[in-house]
């Protein structure tokens, strides 16, 4: 029987393949319970099963090490190895079999329980979400205890088309997949910031999550047809249907070569006007992907990358070098560094505490002005890097003039530092500020006159206008970039800067979405900041654009106040 499934697509791109189940959760256990005399014996059972669990974490670091993976996978990992080793679940089950001399496995089971509540009370969704890994540990140990393998081993005869589906995926689990070659990944559970998400994104293959009764409904050896642009499954298509997405599917590969042909064209409009492509990143070896991308500059270095997921804060010189790695790379290229937008992890040691609502809370410049300590010594290592290439500053979360000129003195008084030790660096280094606040859009005046360029954070810009939560996916659907306040906000950003003779330019989710691209360009943007990934797409659509003929119709659409006749327009635009 055919059949489709909706859920949320987190990596675009069509496959094809046969369905492989993996084995449901093993979190139904049985309570019993035994002799008081055998209590130690199923404590050492207990031990047994982390030790194991603790050792097939190591070897999959070591993989990871090794195989040069991406950071991502390294940092889940850790993740889970500090949830395998909180007390609250191995010394609290230990104390529940010594007590109640219950089976290990109901000890482990309740104190999963006691760990998940104390999520359950944290007000801030990503967090909340972290829940997930805490299952995927236990899962891990229990399978251990009942003598099954800590990964599942792939039987599927469709070796190069197997699908992979399951209730949920620990990064772990993707590790050690991943050899396998999976074509695409599926899961009832997840969203868009999911875990298993960022990883199906890292690696580049359809996946689709929160598909809900997928596992259940999809039997083993079914063929399947994955849309992660759509975020459906056709599950047993027929005949006309499968041809018809396998002709898509060739089609989109086609256009990916294509695409790699314009790599080393120059972005320039029909009309002649030049527009600069630069790339987001996280890391310093993300610089391989910009490169392949042919992105002419880093448009926003997310620097709290090489602060999370540790327990200690790296320092000046490995910031330092960093940074430094990042402008050597780009061979004079611009490099703009963010400084720590930090405010919700709770793995920093030392930290302050998180607010209840991180989203509102003490995160990013706020952060750094409540720890100048930490900020100077990031501050010194963006100066000492600036000697190396062209280096800028880029501060996140501004709302007010008395955060800007509070950020400007600390940067003068790290600038003294380094002079007074001698210490050579770009005197004349530029300082931009992120535009993701409404308050700050609509008193643009001041930040032009105290700063030398200007980002727009659309993904928050967006959250914060519209009072919607971007990684709650039962608002998801009111998380609108079409929304026509949305449009005329950034309208009034970019139009703005520009009579000012300011640069300006995008960094959120709309600069690498084909949609916008040419509405974008209507507005009076000439500079994009996108995952290199979605470079290309964006160059082909700026290289088949005509501003005369866009800046009419981009007029109408920001005189709209209809959403579905903007739509219409935005089509139109497009076509």
């Amino acid at each position: 029987m055919s059949f489709i499934l909706q859920g949320i697509g987190v990596s675009e791109g069509i496959a094809i393949g046969r369905a492989h189940l993996a084995a449901p959760a093993a979190l139904e256990v049985m309570h019993y319970l035994i002799p008081k005399n055998q209590a130690d014996k199923e404590i050492a059972r207990l031990d047994s099963a982390f030790s194991v669990v603790r050792k097939e974490f190591e070897a999959l670091q070591k993989s990871v090490v090794d195989g040069h993976a991406r950071a991502e996978f390294s940092a889940f990992l850790d993740l889970h190895l500090m949830i395998l080793d909180d007390p609250t679940l191995s010394e609290a089950a230990r104390s529940m079999i010594a007590q109640t001399h219950c089976n290990a496995e109901w000890a482990l089971a309740q104190q999963m329980q006691v760990l998940l509540a104390q999520f359950e009370e944290i007000e801030d969704a990503y967090l909340r979400e972290r829940k997930a890994d805490v299952v995927q540990v236990v899962e891990r140990v229990l399978k251990a205890m009942l003598g099954h393998p800590g990964y599942l081993p792939i039987a599927s005869k469709h070796t190069g088309d197997s699908i992979l589906i399951a209730h949920d995926l620990s990064p772990a689990d993707v590790m050690q997949y991943k050899q396998h070659q999976f074509i695409a990944f599926l899961t009832d559970l997840g969203s868009q910031t999911s875990h298993t998400a960022i990883v199906a994104r890292s690696l580049n293959i359809p996946s689709i999550v929160a598909l809900h009764h997928a596992h259940q409904l999809i039997l083993e050896d079914d063929c399947l047809i994955v849309d992660g642009n759509q975020g459906i499954i056709i599950v047993n298509p027929d005949k006309y249907v499968l041809d018809e997405y396998r002709l898509r599917q060739g089609q989109l590969e086609l256009e990916k070569k294509k695409l790699k042909r314009i790599k080393s064209v120059a972005a320039m409009t029909l009309d002649g006007t030049p527009i600069d492509l630069y790339a987001n990143i996280e890391l310093p070896e993300d610089i391989e992907q910009v490169k392949e991308s042919g992105a002419t500059g880093i448009g926003l270095f997310r620097s709290e990358f090489l602060f999370m997921n540790r327990d200690d804060l790296p320092g000046e010189d490995e910031q330092f070098e960093a940074y430094r790695t990042v402008a050597v790379k780009m061979h004079k290229q611009p490099v703009t560094i963010r400084t720590f937008d930090l405010g919700a992890d709770k793995n920093l040691r030392g930290a302050v505490q998180v607010a209840a609502n991180p989203a509102l809370g003490l995160r990013a410049i706020r952060w750094s002005l409540a720890e100048p300590k930490m900020f100077h010594t990031q501050l010194r290592a963006i100066l000492r890097a600036s000697k190396y290439g062209d280096v800028r500053i880029l501060i996140p979360m501004l709302s007010n003039v008395a955060e800007i000129d509070q950020t400007l003195h600390l940067i003068d008084y790290a600038k003294k530092t380094l002079r007074d030790e001698k210490i050579h660096f770009d005197e004349h280094i530029k300082v931009g500020g992120m535009i993701e606040i409404p308050a700050a859009a609509l008193s643009l005046d001041v930040f032009m006159r105290k700063l030398d360029f200007l980002s727009i954070g659309t993904n928050d810009l967006i959250q914060y206008t519209l009072a919607v939560d971007r990684i709650d996916d039962t608002v998801a659907h009111l998380y609108d970039p079409f929304h026509p306040a949305i449009i005329w906000l950034v309208s009034h950003i970019i139009q703005s800067a520009n009579r000012a003779k300011v640069p300006v330019s995008l960094c959120g989710e709309m600069a690498g979405d084909k949609q916008f691209t040419r509405l974008l360009l209507g507005l009076g943007l000439q500079q994009f900041s996108m995952y290199p990934a979605q470079l290309l797409t964006v160059k082909n659509q700026v290289l088949k654009s005509h501003l005369p003929d866009i800046i009419p119709l981009v007029h109408k659409i920001i005189k709209t106040d209809h959403p579905e006749k903007m739509l219409a327009l935005l089509a139109k635009l497009n076509d």
